[in-house]
């Protein structure tokens, strides 16, 4: 690994490198024209079912599968390696240009809720539900709620980044961020040993916290399950199988995605809860 002497003013001359280097880039805003689509439902859902998309999708089919009917949405994907996040309308949805983004048309004036927790948050507060009543509770809810917010960006721009994407590999950052994942981990297996959920009863935080680390130690990210040994992780583990058996979970993992060998994991659009059972990329592969 040659030596880096950082420059006196850093400048943009050279893509990042690695598998998403296309699109990254040091300003913000659109590049391109394009509006959003919108569907029938007062919540309209832009996404990916990367681990930010997926909390957002498992939080909506857990609403519906609670009885919350005003909880239905509509699912558009965005393909995030082809530069969907930059278009205009997506930007005017979310000025980070990052997935999801939701917005919320059930008002008089279209409501844009951008950031994973905040759209978990707002949801939750909207329909009274996956947050606990009793103040304690909640406050410890919203405490691990931002912990993982805070946390995840080591986990994913930092370890997942290193380990699997970086066009080289080297040895510092992948050691110092499986480092702090393993800690981060460590966190969590600590406070599971003595708690069934992370606050309370089954919460966002649960849902926040499991669409990464709990997808993490299920093998599913980064293909660093043994790397990072995390089978010796048993009270994450146990807890992560359990979230992972919950049917709207297993929905909520679908919706958006748009990757893996398996088709019958994959509904590209979520418009009604029928798409399930007749939108799935299987499906529509054995019609055509």
């Amino acid at each position: 690994m040659t030596e880096y002497t950082p420059p006196a003013v850093w400048t943009w001359d050279q893509e990042s490198g690695g598998r998403f280097a296309s699109i990254n880039r040091p300003i913000a805003g659109p590049t391109h024209d394009k509006e959003l689509p919108v569907g029938k439902h007062p919540f309209q859902l832009y996404s990916l079912a990367t681990p930010n998309g997926v909390k957002v999708t498992v939080m909506f089919e857990e609403l519906l599968a609670a009885g919350h009917a005003g909880a239905e949405y509509d699912a558009w994907i965005i393909d995030i390696s082809s530069g969907d996040q930059f278009g205009s309308g997506f930007v005017e949805a979310n000025p980070n240009s990052k997935i999801p983004a939701l917005m919320d048309h059930s008002g008089e004036t279209p409501q844009r809720v951008f950031e994973s927790g905040a759209i978990l948050l707002y949801l939750a507060e909207k329909f009274g539900a996956f947050l606990p009543e009793d103040p304690a509770n909640r406050t410890e809810a919203l405490s691990w709620l931002f912990w993982q917010m805070g946390s995840a960006p080591y986990l994913g721009g930092g370890f997942g980044h290193f380990y699997a994407y970086a066009p080289e590999k080297w040895e510092y950052p992948i050691n110092r961020f499986a480092m702090e994942t393993k800690r981060q981990l460590d966190v969590l297996d600590r406070h599971l040993d003595t708690h069934d959920w992370m606050a309370g009863d089954y919460s966002i935080a649960d849902m926040a916290i499991w669409a990464w680390y709990g997808q993490l130690v299920l093998g599913r990210l980064y293909s660093a399950a043994e790397f990072l040994d995390v089978t010796s992780y048993k009270n994450v583990l146990k807890w992560a199988e359990t979230i992972d058996a919950r049917p709207a979970v297993k929905r909520g993992r679908m919706v958006n995605r748009a990757f893996g060998d398996d088709l019958s994991m994959q509904l590209h659009e979520r418009h009604d809860a029928s798409d399930f059972e007749l939108r799935t990329q299987d499906k529509i592969g054995e019609k055509e």
